[in-house]
């Protein structure tokens, strides 16, 4: 079944009158604006030892996207542009119409969020004919299975828009930028084309943003005055849900840009620059 015909999974429960629990019929039809107040779940989940079991292929070219996640395009298109963590779909919506020769995919690891901003998405194509069939949504855990999805140097542009800061030390590990996964997403990036993209409330976790990727060889950060001139920036800074309460709350945001650039203009690898 593809993403348009599908029917939302997730349906309310209602009791009979002898008692017994009765499934009523699913929350919103395909084609129909979801209620972002029957979708929510905890803000966050431990990646690592998140245990649901998850589809994931063998290898990349083992998946047809235009099966269940682009129907409207030409067959063998592949997404470019990934909103890792990308919630309710904020980001993923916006960057769409910008983007318009990019293929966005969201990433999100809570299965009934995936269901919202799928039947977001569903609607929107639905409304604007034409519009919004560059854009999907995968349930997944990125931490664990991103290489399996996406093959060497095949996106543009990877998003983090305010991760989980998983203050205590002890859990540093469950951070989505890191050394190990840095080097993942320098694999799936474009080099001297590839942009990583991190915004944040948090200053301690935006400072650990641009120490990671400052120290990894294969990433270099683009100048504020570059970055600030990006739509892409501008639209992750207001249109994503969190971003949008932070500025409610009058919060700060910090933000910053890397660039993937190519190994022969990489720093030599050492254990201090890499390894620290």
């Amino acid at each position: 079944m593809t993403t348009e015909t599908r029917v939302a999974t997730i349906a309310t429960e209602s009791k009979g009158k002898d008692g017994t629990k009765r499934k009523a019929a699913p929350i919103t039809l395909d084609g129909e604006k979801p209620q972002k107040k029957f979708y929510r779940q905890r803000a966050h989940c431990n990646p690592l030892s998140h245990n649901d079991s998850f589809d994931y292929p063998v290898k990349p070219l083992d998946i047809d996207w235009t099966e269940d996640h682009f129907p409207g395009l030409e067959k063998g298109s592949v997404p470019t542009v990934l909103d890792i963590g990308c919630g309710f779909g904020g980001l993923t919506m916006a960057l769409a119409p910008l983007l318009p020769s990019q293929i966005v995919l969201g990433m999100e690891i809570r299965a009934k969020v995936t269901e919202y901003v799928r039947l977001r998405i569903v609607a929107a194509r639905k409304e604007q004919e034409g519009r919004y069939k560059n854009a999907s949504v995968l349930r997944t855990n990125s931490m664990k299975f991103l290489p399996n999805f996406f093959g060497r140097s095949s996106l543009e542009k990877l998003f983090f828009c305010f991760p989980d800061p998983h203050f205590k030390r002890k859990n540093h590990p469950r951070r989505i930028v890191s050394e190990r996964l840095l080097s993942e997403y320098a694999y799936v990036l474009k080099p001297s084309v590839g942009r990583l993209y991190c915004i944040t409330d948090v200053k301690e976790l935006h400072e650990w943003h641009v120490e990671k990727c400052e120290r990894h060889p294969l990433f270099r950060r683009v100048e504020d005055e570059i970055a600030e001139i990006d739509p892409c920036v501008q639209a992750m800074k207001i249109e994503t849900e969190e971003s949008k309460k932070v500025a409610r709350a009058g919060g700060e945001k910090y933000y910053a840009v890397f660039e993937r650039i190519s190994i022969d203009q990489a720093t030599e690898i050492t254990s201090t620059n890499f390894f620290h």
